[in-house]
Protein backbone atom coordinates (compact mmCIF):
# COMPACT_ATOMS: atom_id res chain seq x y z
CA UNK A 1 0.00 0.00 0.00
CA UNK A 2 3.35 2.20 0.70
CA UNK A 3 3.65 3.09 -3.22
CA UNK A 4 0.44 4.02 -4.25
CA UNK A 5 0.83 6.10 -0.82
CA UNK A 6 3.75 7.49 -2.27
CA UNK A 7 2.19 8.23 -5.57
CA UNK A 8 -0.39 9.26 -4.70
CA UNK A 9 1.66 12.31 -2.31
CA UNK A 10 3.96 13.20 -5.36
CA UNK A 11 0.80 13.74 -7.30
CA UNK A 12 -0.80 16.04 -4.74
CA UNK A 13 2.65 17.87 -4.60
CA UNK A 14 3.17 18.33 -8.13
CA UNK A 15 -0.87 19.63 -8.80
CA UNK A 16 -0.08 22.23 -5.80
CA UNK A 17 3.27 23.49 -6.99
CA UNK A 18 1.51 24.21 -10.66
CA UNK A 19 -1.35 25.86 -8.99
CA UNK A 20 0.48 28.10 -7.17
CA UNK A 21 3.10 29.14 -10.51
CA UNK A 22 -0.23 29.43 -12.11
CA UNK A 23 -1.35 31.93 -9.60
CA UNK A 24 1.87 33.79 -8.58
CA UNK A 25 2.37 37.25 -10.19
CA UNK A 26 3.60 38.51 -13.35
CA UNK A 27 6.72 39.51 -13.07
CA UNK A 28 7.71 43.22 -14.14
CA UNK A 29 9.43 44.13 -16.90
CA UNK A 30 12.33 45.73 -16.58
CA UNK A 31 13.04 49.00 -17.99
CA UNK A 32 15.76 47.21 -20.10
CA UNK A 33 13.38 45.09 -21.30
CA UNK A 34 10.64 47.13 -22.01
CA UNK A 35 12.89 49.26 -24.27
CA UNK A 36 14.16 46.00 -26.34
CA UNK A 37 10.40 44.88 -26.32
CA UNK A 38 9.97 42.82 -29.70
CA UNK A 39 6.67 44.49 -30.45
CA UNK A 40 8.50 47.62 -31.13
CA UNK A 41 8.58 49.32 -34.35
CA UNK A 42 11.98 48.86 -35.81
CA UNK A 43 12.03 52.28 -37.23
CA UNK A 44 11.21 53.49 -33.49
CA UNK A 45 14.16 51.50 -31.77
CA UNK A 46 16.21 53.06 -34.93
CA UNK A 47 16.00 56.53 -33.36
CA UNK A 48 16.94 55.56 -29.78
CA UNK A 49 20.49 56.74 -29.84
CA UNK A 50 18.53 60.31 -30.14
CA UNK A 51 16.11 59.44 -27.85
CA UNK A 52 17.58 57.82 -24.85
CA UNK A 53 14.50 56.53 -23.67
CA UNK A 54 15.78 54.50 -20.57
CA UNK A 55 18.04 57.68 -19.40
CA UNK A 56 14.87 59.88 -19.64
CA UNK A 57 12.37 57.57 -18.12
CA UNK A 58 14.44 56.98 -15.28
CA UNK A 59 15.21 60.86 -14.75
CA UNK A 60 11.59 61.59 -14.41
CA UNK A 61 11.09 58.39 -12.15
CA UNK A 62 8.53 56.24 -14.04
CA UNK A 63 7.77 53.21 -12.02
CA UNK A 64 6.04 49.79 -13.05
CA UNK A 65 3.57 50.22 -10.46
CA UNK A 66 2.28 54.10 -11.50
CA UNK A 67 -0.20 55.81 -13.31
CA UNK A 68 1.16 57.10 -15.95
CA UNK A 69 -0.43 59.69 -18.07
CA UNK A 70 1.20 60.00 -21.86
CA UNK A 71 0.35 63.44 -23.26
CA UNK A 72 -0.36 63.83 -27.08
CA UNK A 73 1.41 60.21 -27.70
CA UNK A 74 1.44 61.26 -31.84
CA UNK A 75 2.85 57.60 -33.43
CA UNK A 76 3.52 56.17 -30.22
CA UNK A 77 6.85 56.31 -30.02
CA UNK A 78 6.87 56.43 -26.10
CA UNK A 79 4.01 54.12 -25.75
CA UNK A 80 5.43 51.57 -27.37
CA UNK A 81 7.66 51.29 -24.56
CA UNK A 82 5.35 52.31 -21.39
CA UNK A 83 2.42 49.87 -22.56
CA UNK A 84 4.59 46.71 -22.03
CA UNK A 85 6.38 48.31 -18.60
CA UNK A 86 3.74 49.34 -16.97
CA UNK A 87 1.19 46.08 -17.94
CA UNK A 88 1.87 44.17 -14.83
CA UNK A 89 0.73 46.63 -12.58
CA UNK A 90 0.83 50.36 -13.42
CA UNK A 91 -1.33 51.73 -16.00
CA UNK A 92 -1.19 54.06 -18.95
CA UNK A 93 -3.28 56.05 -20.11
CA UNK A 94 -3.02 58.21 -23.74
CA UNK A 95 -4.34 61.54 -23.98
CA UNK A 96 -4.59 63.33 -27.56
CA UNK A 97 -7.70 65.84 -28.56
CA UNK A 98 -10.86 64.08 -30.56
CA UNK A 99 -9.99 63.12 -33.90
CA UNK A 100 -6.73 64.26 -34.08
CA UNK A 101 -5.08 62.48 -37.36
CA UNK A 102 -1.40 62.04 -36.27
CA UNK A 103 -2.13 59.89 -32.97
CA UNK A 104 -1.71 56.90 -35.51
CA UNK A 105 -0.91 54.85 -31.92
CA UNK A 106 -4.49 55.22 -31.16
CA UNK A 107 -5.73 52.88 -34.37
CA UNK A 108 -2.81 50.39 -33.29
CA UNK A 109 -4.17 49.83 -29.65
CA UNK A 110 -7.24 47.62 -30.70
CA UNK A 111 -5.09 45.86 -33.36
CA UNK A 112 -2.72 44.58 -30.45
CA UNK A 113 -4.87 43.80 -27.41
CA UNK A 114 -1.64 41.58 -26.15
CA UNK A 115 0.46 45.11 -26.09
CA UNK A 116 -2.07 47.85 -25.57
CA UNK A 117 -4.92 45.47 -24.07
CA UNK A 118 -4.95 47.67 -20.77
CA UNK A 119 -4.21 51.18 -22.09
CA UNK A 120 -6.72 53.80 -21.04
CA UNK A 121 -7.69 56.70 -23.55
CA UNK A 122 -8.39 60.28 -22.74
CA UNK A 123 -8.70 63.71 -24.31
CA UNK A 124 -6.40 66.46 -24.24
CA UNK A 125 -6.22 69.26 -23.50
CA UNK A 126 -10.51 69.30 -22.84
CA UNK A 127 -10.58 72.72 -24.46
CA UNK A 128 -10.76 70.94 -27.25
CA UNK A 129 -13.64 68.33 -26.56
CA UNK A 130 -13.72 65.00 -25.23
CA UNK A 131 -13.37 63.69 -22.12
CA UNK A 132 -10.56 64.20 -19.88
CA UNK A 133 -8.09 62.62 -17.54
CA UNK A 134 -9.84 62.33 -14.03
CA UNK A 135 -8.33 65.28 -11.34
CA UNK A 136 -5.63 63.97 -8.72
CA UNK A 137 -5.88 60.43 -10.35
CA UNK A 138 -2.24 60.47 -12.22
CA UNK A 139 1.16 59.48 -10.61
CA UNK A 140 3.12 61.00 -13.56
CA UNK A 141 2.43 62.63 -16.67
CA UNK A 142 4.59 62.85 -19.48
CA UNK A 143 4.38 65.07 -23.13
CA UNK A 144 7.73 64.62 -25.68
CA UNK A 145 8.20 67.73 -27.85
CA UNK A 146 4.81 69.15 -27.20
CA UNK A 147 4.60 71.76 -25.30
CA UNK A 148 6.12 73.91 -28.64
CA UNK A 149 2.67 72.54 -30.41
CA UNK A 150 0.39 74.74 -27.59
CA UNK A 151 2.38 77.62 -27.81
CA UNK A 152 1.87 77.91 -31.51
CA UNK A 153 -1.73 77.30 -31.19
CA UNK A 154 -2.20 73.63 -32.85
CA UNK A 155 -5.07 72.71 -33.47
CA UNK A 156 -6.87 75.43 -32.77
CA UNK A 157 -8.45 77.54 -35.74
CA UNK A 158 -7.63 80.72 -34.33
CA UNK A 159 -4.20 79.76 -34.01
CA UNK A 160 -3.86 81.40 -30.05
CA UNK A 161 -1.61 79.78 -27.65
CA UNK A 162 -2.81 77.58 -25.17
CA UNK A 163 0.06 76.64 -23.13
CA UNK A 164 -1.04 78.09 -20.03
CA UNK A 165 -3.92 76.67 -19.74
CA UNK A 166 -2.94 72.92 -21.00
CA UNK A 167 -0.43 73.48 -17.99
CA UNK A 168 -3.25 73.97 -15.37
CA UNK A 169 -5.10 70.99 -17.12
CA UNK A 170 -1.92 68.51 -16.16
CA UNK A 171 -1.79 70.03 -12.91
CA UNK A 172 -4.80 69.20 -12.13
CA UNK A 173 -5.09 65.74 -13.09
CA UNK A 174 -1.63 64.36 -10.97
CA UNK A 175 -1.63 63.58 -7.53
CA UNK A 176 -0.03 65.63 -4.99
CA UNK A 177 3.59 64.99 -5.03
CA UNK A 178 3.12 63.69 -8.90
CA UNK A 179 5.48 64.19 -11.41
CA UNK A 180 5.41 66.07 -14.46
CA UNK A 181 8.08 65.12 -16.91
CA UNK A 182 9.07 67.60 -20.43
CA UNK A 183 11.09 66.68 -23.19
CA UNK A 184 10.93 70.00 -25.99
CA UNK A 185 12.91 71.32 -28.68
CA UNK A 186 15.26 74.05 -27.04
CA UNK A 187 15.69 77.21 -28.08
CA UNK A 188 18.77 79.27 -26.67
CA UNK A 189 17.86 81.88 -23.94
CA UNK A 190 19.40 84.32 -26.12
CA UNK A 191 17.38 83.94 -28.97
CA UNK A 192 14.72 86.08 -29.54
CA UNK A 193 11.43 84.71 -27.69
CA UNK A 194 8.68 85.29 -30.87
CA UNK A 195 10.46 82.29 -32.52
CA UNK A 196 8.72 79.82 -30.37
CA UNK A 197 5.48 80.64 -32.57
CA UNK A 198 6.97 79.64 -35.21
CA UNK A 199 10.19 77.44 -35.08
CA UNK A 200 8.77 74.77 -32.75
CA UNK A 201 12.19 75.50 -30.30
CA UNK A 202 11.19 76.58 -26.85
CA UNK A 203 13.01 78.46 -24.10
CA UNK A 204 13.32 76.45 -20.87
CA UNK A 205 12.81 79.84 -19.04
CA UNK A 206 9.52 79.75 -20.76
CA UNK A 207 8.63 76.03 -20.00
CA UNK A 208 9.90 76.79 -16.60
CA UNK A 209 7.14 79.78 -16.02
CA UNK A 210 4.41 78.38 -17.79
CA UNK A 211 4.91 75.03 -15.51
CA UNK A 212 5.45 76.97 -12.48
CA UNK A 213 2.37 79.68 -12.42
CA UNK A 214 0.19 77.07 -12.86
CA UNK A 215 1.45 75.40 -9.42
CA UNK A 216 4.37 73.42 -10.37
CA UNK A 217 7.76 73.25 -8.09
CA UNK A 218 11.25 72.45 -10.77
CA UNK A 219 12.61 69.24 -9.83
CA UNK A 220 15.79 68.78 -12.29
CA UNK A 221 16.81 68.89 -15.68
CA UNK A 222 18.70 66.60 -17.49
CA UNK A 223 21.04 67.14 -20.41
CA UNK A 224 20.50 62.98 -21.39
CA UNK A 225 19.02 64.52 -24.66
CA UNK A 226 21.25 67.36 -25.93
CA UNK A 227 22.69 67.73 -29.39
CA UNK A 228 25.59 70.23 -29.48
CA UNK A 229 25.63 70.66 -33.18
CA UNK A 230 21.77 72.13 -33.56
CA UNK A 231 22.68 75.44 -34.18
CA UNK A 232 18.84 76.41 -33.91
CA UNK A 233 18.54 78.53 -36.71
CA UNK A 234 17.43 76.29 -39.06
CA UNK A 235 15.27 77.84 -42.76
CA UNK A 236 12.58 75.18 -41.92
CA UNK A 237 12.98 75.97 -37.79
CA UNK A 238 13.08 72.24 -35.89
CA UNK A 239 11.48 70.52 -38.90
CA UNK A 240 14.35 70.85 -40.74
CA UNK A 241 16.49 68.41 -38.85
CA UNK A 242 15.54 64.77 -38.61
CA UNK A 243 13.09 62.77 -38.73
CA UNK A 244 10.98 66.06 -40.42
CA UNK A 245 13.73 66.74 -42.89
CA UNK A 246 11.27 68.67 -44.51
CA UNK A 247 13.93 70.28 -47.03
CA UNK A 248 14.06 67.06 -48.96
CA UNK A 249 16.88 66.10 -50.46
CA UNK A 250 18.49 69.56 -50.25
CA UNK A 251 21.79 69.27 -47.89
CA UNK A 252 19.91 66.37 -46.83
CA UNK A 253 23.31 64.28 -45.69
CA UNK A 254 24.50 67.72 -43.19
CA UNK A 255 21.38 67.63 -41.69
CA UNK A 256 21.43 63.77 -40.81
CA UNK A 257 24.52 64.09 -39.67
CA UNK A 258 23.65 66.27 -37.05
CA UNK A 259 20.68 64.02 -35.58
CA UNK A 260 17.89 64.98 -34.26
CA UNK A 261 17.11 68.61 -32.33
CA UNK A 262 18.70 70.29 -29.04
CA UNK A 263 16.37 69.13 -26.60
CA UNK A 264 15.05 70.32 -22.55
CA UNK A 265 14.43 67.35 -20.48
CA UNK A 266 12.62 68.92 -17.47
CA UNK A 267 11.08 67.52 -14.43
CA UNK A 268 8.37 69.35 -11.98
CA UNK A 269 6.66 68.20 -9.13
CA UNK A 270 3.11 68.64 -8.47
CA UNK A 271 3.41 70.10 -4.31
CA UNK A 272 2.27 67.61 -1.44
CA UNK A 273 -0.65 69.16 0.29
Amino acid sequence: MRRPLIALSLATMLLAGAAAWSSAPRAEPTMAAAVAAPTRTPANVARDRYRHPAETLAFFGVKPTDSVVEIWPGGGWYTEILAPYLAARGKLTVAAPPGRPTDSIVARLDKDAATYGKVARANFPTALGGTGVAPGTADKVLTFRNVHNWRMGYMREDKLDYSAAAFREIYAMLKPGGVLGIEDHRLPESAETGRERSSGYMKVSTVRALAEAAGFRFAGESEVNANPLDTHDWPNGVWTLPPSLQLGDKDREKYVAIGESDRMTLKFVKPAK
